[in-house]
């Protein structure tokens, strides 16, 4: 099974439950390293994460897993906040955070680069809007290989 089938997998488990308890699932890893495997899950809510959540999540995902078995391997489970410069993966994600600094990457040039850093003006389904260096750049969605918030002191 593919690590992606492995996320895809769990996401459709974990998140109605998450939902539920008002956490938002942000990101599942699922990768090994050093020999181990490793199931990272990455949540997120207003106000923050707290060590508390993250008990409280695991306590929850743990007789999930067990029951339905949808890993391949032994892992070791983790459960964090994505921190403050979290990944934006879905356009609800580019919706919240329009108007905080991001750093995006693409997959192949657009307007003969590859990195961004800038404040992201809109987003929809289909691109993403950023002032970088003074001007306003559209990237087709398509072509967005990562995009992250970026600290702001």
């Amino acid at each position: 099974m593919a690590n992606s089938k492995v996320a895809t997998t769990l996401e459709k488990l974990i998140a109605p439950g998450l939902d539920g308890m008002g956490i938002e699932l942000v990101d599942i890893q699922y990768v090994r390293e050093g020999g181990q495997w490793f199931l990272r899950l990455f949540i997120d809510q207003p106000g923050g994460i707290g060590l508390e959540d993250c008990q409280r999540v695991s306590e929850y995902v743990d007789p999930l897993l067990d029951e339905h078995d949808p890993v391949p391997h032994a892992y070791t489970l983790e459960v964090s906040s994505p921190g403050i410069e979290r990944p934006l993966k879905k356009p609800a994600d580019y919706e919240r955070f329009t108007g905080r600094q991001i750093s995006l990457n693409t997959f192949v040039p657009v307007e003969g680069r590859r990195k961004f850093k800038g404040v992201l003006m809109a987003a929809s389904n289909h691109s993403v809007t950023m002032e970088a260096d003074g001007n306003n750049i559209v990237i087709p969605m398509e072509q967005v290989a990562s995009a992250r918030l970026v600290a702001e002191f």
